[in-house]
């Protein structure tokens, strides 16, 4: 049987190559208006070096490479040149640094041409590669975005905080978002306080859409598990778009089934509840498979003919042209050594619960398997469980990023870095949030059923059956007391910290540090 996928390399030489990375799919590429398509050629490459540093869950690394091979075939059918660099290629360097020299070289290219990537180091090798080959290197702008990095660097100017609220409420009056006569409709700005309810009993959101597995998929499955074969994660539940009729697919699925209830329950757990009424749409937008203006456009339709209510819309416009926008500006806007950053001086090891959810801890167990099985879990457990667990346990800020780049399908530095190392980890010294998004197990109680057939106590702080969230917020407190003594927006439950006894300070600690050991986070010496 012939292969699915059939590209075969360019025999003339290329004016200009024009790069164009996996998560640049884009239906209505910037690049088509302006590539001579006798001239010059479009570089597409699969390299192991993107699946392996870090770690890429599998589903994520077969999404990606099947995405960009039904993006490839799409190129050719529009008359363009295509230099596809496939993954089992003897003669793929697997980097991207020395894969664009070699095409450089072999199409005798006088310039490269790429949009802006989402990673500043995919932008230095592309770099390095041009300076290496004296070829010219032009970065175009990325219209898939409805902000530009210097519009936000001149929205941030002056800002003593950068606050998404208020850039939040400046994109909708720019884009005339959900805006009469420059006010918000409805009259608030924001619905939060209505989105945060818990369920009393088990949901029953629809299913979601199912994603067929081509001939072109089964490719890459077969050889991601024989080029690849200790990538962590699971294939078996593989259900990604990878092609934009398979994206517009999910977004009708969700406009049509999830968006009326999506609002109300927009921080809920359950149970083996994956995605209840979330999109789950960012990692076709983060592929732009997707583009943000028509995924605005469908929910406000969709509000205005009175299908969905406003506080589900105005939540979902907010995580768009509000956290996915506001996020991409810090991160260009400070710089590539923020990924790096880690204020609060921790440097515990990740555990390895995160990698196969072996806990007696309900709540980690269920959403680390989500993330094994499926490549994915909702913000609410990433931000307020997952993320938690490793911020109030002392792990090393870059070491929880890494994971979340590499093992969820919507994983790309430019989202992944500033939503943990920032929000998660609050390791940026509040460039992202004014406080850290510390919680008890209290939390996670109130807003799921995780703790009701756990075996641990989320009433105790201390002892066997505690729950180790309550222990480890207690200890995070207790440790930074001094660096938020100035947070005012810290300063009622530090007031709580300030009652405790020196016995229940040593208390904490001591079980905190015993915590820590038996997870892997830290030597027992230390």
């Amino acid at each position: 049987m012939a292969n699915a996928f059939d590209i075969r390399p360019l025999r003339s030489r290329a004016n200009t190559l024009y790069v164009v990375l996996g998560d640049q799919l884009d239906h209505e590429h910037p690049l088509f208006e302006r590539i001579d398509r006798v001239q010059d050629a479009v570089l597409m490459m699969e390299v192991v070096c993107e699946s392996t540093h870090p770690a890429s869950h599998v589903q994520r690394t077969v999404m990606f490479l099947s995405a960009m091979r039904h993006y490839a075939l799409l190129l050719k059918e529009r008359g363009l040149r295509v230099e596809y660099v496939r993954l089992d290629d003897e003669r793929n360097t697997q980097n991207f640094e020395d894969e664009i020299s070699r095409a450089v070289n072999r199409l005798d290219c006088k310039r490269v041409v790429v949009v802006r990537p989402g990673d500043h180091r995919v932008r230095s090798e592309i770099g390095a590669a041009c300076d290496r080959e004296g070829v010219r290197l032009e970065v175009v702008e990325d219209p898939h975005f409805l902000t530009t990095p210097d519009e936000f660097a001149d929205w941030a100017k002056g800002r003593k905080q950068l606050t998404m609220e208020y850039f939040y409420r400046e994109q909708r009056r720019r884009l005339g978002v959900l805006v009469e006569d420059s006010q918000p409709v409805g009259g608030q700005w924001n619905y939060d306080k209505e989105n945060r309810k818990a369920f009393k009993r088990t949901p029953r959101p629809s299913t979601l859409p199912e994603m067929s597995v081509d001939d072109m998929t089964r490719e890459v499955m077969e050889l991601v598990a024989a080029r690849l074969p200790k990538l962590p994660g699971r294939v078996e539940l593989f259900n990604w778009p990878v092609t934009r009729r398979q994206a517009l697919a999910c977004l009708d699925s969700f406009i049509k089934n999830r968006l009326v209830r999506f609002g109300t329950y927009e921080d809920a757990m359950w149970t083996e509840q994956r995605t209840l009424y979330h999109s789950r749409l960012a990692a076709a937008l983060n592929l732009h498979l997707l583009t943000p203006k028509e995924c605005i456009e469908r929910a406000v339709k969709a509000y205005e003919l009175g299908e969905a209510p406003l506080n589900s819309v105005e939540g979902f416009v907010r995580q768009i042209i509000g956290w996915r926008e506001f996020i991409r500006g810090v991160y260009f806007h400070e710089g590539d050594s923020y990924p790096g950053r880690n204020e609060l001086g921790e440097t515990g090891q990740l555990p390895s619960l995160y990698w196969d959810a072996n806990t007696d801890m309900v709540c980690m167990r269920d959403c680390v398997s989500s993330v094994v099985e499926e490549a994915y879990a909702h913000h609410i457990p990433r931000l307020m469980v997952m993320g938690n667990f490793a911020m109030l346990a002392g792990v090393e800020p870059r070491k929880v990023s890494d994971w979340y780049l590499g093992m969820f399908a919507d994983g790309v530095d430019w989202v992944t870095a500033p939503n943990v190392v920032g929000m998660a980890m609050h390791a940026d010294g509040g460039v992202v949030g004014t406080k850290p998004y510390a919680a008890s197990g209290k939390y996670i109680s109130r807003m799921s059923n995780y703790c009701e057939n756990c075996r641990y106590s989320v009433n105790e702080r201390t002892g066997e059956n505690a729950c180790p969230f309550n222990t480890l917020y207690w200890d995070f407190l207790i440790r930074h007391q001094k660096r938020f003594a100035g947070n005012h927006r810290m300063a009622m439950v530090l007031k709580n910290v300030d009652r405790l006894s020196r016995d229940d300070r040593t208390e904490i600690t001591i079980s905190a540090q015993k915590l820590r050991t038996e997870f892997g986070i830290s030597d027992p010496e230390s």
